[in-house]
Formats: structure tokens, sequence, C-alpha cells
């Protein structure tokens, strides 16, 4: 199933996704599908029929976390001079960040390369402390795509003076998630998922999520051990090598198999920007 949120004449709603259709869900929203484990009873809830080309798409949900992992790909490692981790390395973006497919990713002026990362994201179903295998599996509500969007410049800059890297990942519009949720019925972390990021038609990182350096249990065992998972919360494994820089007028599109594409043009007012420093 495909759950997402949707805007249609005025009025927000939880929808359905089959085929080029939304179906809406009145009066629940997709954080008490969640919490309230719903996946399973809302099927026969559908009503009205609405396009998706006649939609705006919304931010799914306002997760009290997001946690990213760094360099879970041995080929993003490589191509950034760095040492490929021996255990999970993760990091929080803040969740005021996120935006919806479509929306647009605004560069603020004066911060140099900016780079967008396709990237497989989890979304947990129930609260989660101390996981083993089973537990990890059993607490996943679904599936979404994140792109996690880099202040690539500031973030060296940063890291050259030890300074955490919040800031370069956390700015307004970094965090585009979408377009829907796949619950675990389509789609399993096993799965070997096709993996792409475009940037104006032009394929920059292609991969599968077999590559990735630790799996999903594996990384949220690693969370767990220390932080506790709630519903809501979203876990975003990783990005493959191929990080390319963007400016205004592009277009990036993340895409995963099984899941779809997260596409969202980018704007920047800063006539002194260079992609490239």
């Amino acid at each position: 199933m495909k759950i997402g949120k949707f805007k249609y004449n005025g009025e927000i709603f939880t929808g359905i996704v089959e085929g080029s259709t939304a179906h809406k869900i009145d009066n629940i929203s997709i954080e008490d599908i969640i919490l309230k484990n719903l996946i399973k009873k809302i099927n026969h809830l559908k009503s009205a029929e609405i396009p998706l080309d006649k939609v705006e798409y919304m931010p799914l949900l306002k997760p009290g976390k997001i946690i990213c992992f760094g360099l879970n790909y041995k080929s993003h490692a490589a191509e950034g001079g760095w040492e490929v981790p021996q255990e999970p390395v993760y990091f929080e973006k803040s969740s005021s960040c996120v935006i919806a497919h479509r929306a647009e990713i605004c560069i603020p002026d004066g911060i140099g390369r900016v780079d967008p990362e396709v990237e497989l994201a989890v979304i947990i179903g129930k609260e989660c402390k101390n996981a083993d295998t089973v537990d990890a599996e059993s607490c996943i509500a679904g599936y979404t795509i994140l792109n996690d969007v880099t202040a690539r410049a500031m973030q060296k800059t940063d890291q050259s003076k030890k300074y955490p890297w919040f800031r370069s990942k956390s700015m307004d519009t970094f965090c585009p998630i979408g377009p829907w949720i796949v619950t675990p019925d389509e789609i399993n972390w096993k799965d070997e998922l096709k993996v792409e990021l475009r940037i104006n038609g032009e394929i920059k990182q292609s991969s599968k999520t077999t590559n990735m350096i630790f799996q999903v249990p594996e990384l949220i065992m690693a969370i767990t051990r220390y932080l506790t998972l709630y519903p809501g919360d979203i876990i975003s494994t990783g990005t493959p090598e191929g990080i390319s820089p963007i400016k205004n007028g592009d277009v990036v599109e993340c895409e995963i198999e099984k899941i779809g594409i997260l596409s969202n043009p980018v704007v920047s007012n800063d006539h002194n920007f260079t992609s490239q420093s």
C-alpha cells in the first residue's frame, strides 16, 4: 500500500495511492495511522478518487527525529576521501527542514556548493529500544525516499575545524521526503532496490540498496542501543557515490525502485553562487 498526504481544492487529506489516483481517507492523519497501527485497517475507508495530477503534495509527517547514516556505501566514502566506518555513523537533521515532493529546495546566499543525496528512508511504526534483529524488523511502518541535501562547502569547512555538521544538513528545505510511504507488504529492506539520482535528467548517482555496508536492522539496532525510536521517527540509510552540485533552475529527481520518484526544483537568489566551490 502507498499512503500519501495531499491537498485538493483547499482541503488537506490522507490518501491511498493506486496507479494515478489518490483515494481519500477522511479524518485520519498519517501520524494516527502509524501511532495507532492502522495500516492494515484503512483500505476499506477509501472514498473519493482524485487524480494525482490534480493534487498538491504535502509533507508526509513531521517526525520527532530524522536520523541519517553517513558513509554507508563504500563507494561514497571513497569518493570523499573518507575512511570506511567500522560501525554505523549517524547524525540528525532537523524536522523543520522537511519539504514535500515538488516543493522548492531553496539555497541560501553565500553558502557555496550544495549537493543532493538520494537515500532509502525507513518510517518507524512503534517504540523501539535495545532492538534485536526481530524487534528491528517489527518496528518498521514503511519506506520512502529522502533527499539529504547538504551544504557541502560549509560541511567541509566545519569538518576541518572539528565542528559538528548539523547546520550544513539542516537548513530550511534541505530534506525533501516522499512522494508517499510504501508499506512493508509491498517492499522489504532485503529487496535489491535500484537507487538513482538525476539532475536535469542526467544520472548522477546509481546503485542498489544491497551495496549498503550496514543494512536496515543493523542501523536500527545501532540507534536503539542508546536512543529510543518512536512512531513517526525517520531513519535515512545513506547515499551512494556520485554526489554532484546543484544550482538555481535545476530539477532533482530521486528514484528508488518500488517506491517512485521524489522530484524537487532548485531555487537560489545568490548571483555569486558557484556550484563548484
